[in-house]
């Protein structure tokens, strides 16, 4: 889906959702037209959405324009990373093997378990009173 030289790809992680399109650049990156250290002002995110730009050496030569919802900056920054990884196999296909040898095509599975109804939540139970 390449409309104006630009390519797409949804990234999901936990209940996080981010759109992400990239385009030949500069490196800008523009999180919720919020510059990227701005909205993710943690190290640590910073370098999880970076590690697919990193694994097929493209740092620096797209801009990146992401609208991201949902969730916390954990998962939002999970659902960026992967939405970056699909839209840079989008733009070329050849970065697939690192990609997917990386582990950056898998969507993380893992999700919050429900609340059941009767207890407190997920997996505790109140406590049991003899009298």
């Amino acid at each position: 889906m390449a409309v104006l030289d630009r390519f797409y790809g949804t990234g999901r992680r936990k209940t996080s959702v981010a759109r992400v399109w990239i385009r030949p650049g500069s490196g800008r990156i523009v999180v919720n037209r919020r510059t990227f250290e701005d909205y993710f002002p943690r190290e640590t995110l910073r370098m999880i959405i970076a590690q697919p730009l990193q694994v097929t050496n493209t740092n620096g030569q797209f801009d990146v324009l992401i609208n991201v919802g949902g969730g916390g900056a954990s998962g939002q920054a999970g659902a960026v990373r992967h939405g970056i990884a699909r839209a840079l196999v989008r733009f070329d296909d050849k970065l697939r093997l690192p990609l997917k040898r990386a582990g950056l095509l898998t969507r993380d599975p893992r999700m919050r378990e429900r609340k059941k109804y009767g207890q407190p939540g997920a997996r505790q139970k109140f406590q049991y009173s003899k009298r």
